[in-house]
């Protein structure tokens, strides 16, 4: 019950600093620009830094454990189910569907998966593979769409070379690459004069997404009646329902997990909606209401899923 109630604090912290950033955003501290320099500055400088730290401190037998395939299939599996519903009923154009795929199947696995794997799970490094898994692939995929699609162009070059234009996924293979060579030999190779101010950039990027998401919210009305409400509903039942009982399915099933990694892969896919997403729809101005909206109802929910997770599981 302790771990818990740890885990519960997590999502009060969360709450905290959106709600700072909504105060900030009420008092016009920072001027009209405050969110989208926050928004950018953490895409381009902050998350990198984060994945790099990250990524690079973590052996690569945790980065790449086989949990990692349940997190992906699961996390497929619902964004293929949003994409064939929004074909049947919602009718979103291409960029509005990637951030509704996004909002379905990307997990907070920083600012709140870190604390639930540490109190709940016992280990942070669960959320490792999930952090490989969204940022080496289903970020590059996804960015590389709502490029194409913002921007009306599409070539070989320009879809092979996107990859090379994402931080986030640059930030990630670098840590990885540290991770394999350290490993190789025997140390942590990066000399703590230039690791910590990277980690000290890294440690930024998720108060300010949070913040920046909290100034998102002044002047406007969650599931309003300008809002996709439908589509919305369906996102955060997709994330926070459908998810957890795939990753169930899989996980014993599949895979044959039992005990603790059985229970971590559940409380994993019950993660709320990532503030990433909110970033994603913000560098390329489309689906920011739905993307919020979706990220809100969806944090305000997981709670009482991974409870119902921890009480059936734990």
């Amino acid at each position: 019950m302790s771990g818990l109630i740890n885990a519960m604090e997590g999502f009060a912290v969360i709450g905290i600093v959106i709600g700072v950033g909504y105060v900030a955003a009420r008092m016009r501290i920072g001027g009209p620009q405050a969110q989208m320099v926050l928004n950018r500055f953490s895409f381009f400088i902050s998350s990198p830094c984060l994945m790099f730290a990250t990524l690079s401190q973590q052996e690569l037998s945790t980065i790449f454990h086989s949990s990692i395939i349940v997190a992906f299939l699961s996390a497929f599996l619902v964004a293929l189910a949003f994409f064939l519903l929004n074909r049947a009923f919602f009718h979103m154009d291409l960029a509005n569907a990637t951030v509704g795929c996004l909002n379905s199947m990307y997990l907070n696995s920083n600012n709140i998966g870190l604390p639930v794997a540490t109190y709940i799970l016992g280990n942070p490094g669960l959320v490792a593979p999930i952090l490989v898994m969204q940022q080496a692939l289903f970020t590059p995929i996804a960015l590389t769409t709502l490029d194409i699609a913002t921007s009306g162009k599409a070539s070989a070059k320009k879809i092979l070379t996107q990859p090379l234009h994402q931080p986030l996924l640059i930030g990630s293979l670098g840590g990885i690459l540290v991770s394999w060579i350290s490993s190789q030999a025997g140390t942590f190779i990066v000399p703590n004069w230039l690791f910590d101010p990277i980690n000290m950039i890294g440690e930024s990027a998720v108060p300010m997404i949070l913040m920046a998401f909290g100034m998102s919210l002044h002047g406007s009305r969650p599931m309003g009646k300008d809002s996709d409400r439908s589509a919305t509903a369906t996102v955060v039942v997709l994330k926070n329902v459908a998810m957890p009982i795939i990753a169930f399915l899989l996980a014993y099933f599949l895979m044959g997990f039992r005990g603790t990694t059985l229970y971590g892969c559940v409380v994993l896919a019950a993660l709320p909606c990532g503030q990433n997403v909110y970033n994603y729809a913000a560098r390329y101005n489309v689906g920011m209401r739905f993307a919020r909206d979706g990220i809100l109802l969806s944090t305000m929910t997981s709670p009482i899923i991974i409870a119902l997770v921890a009480l059936l599981l734990g």
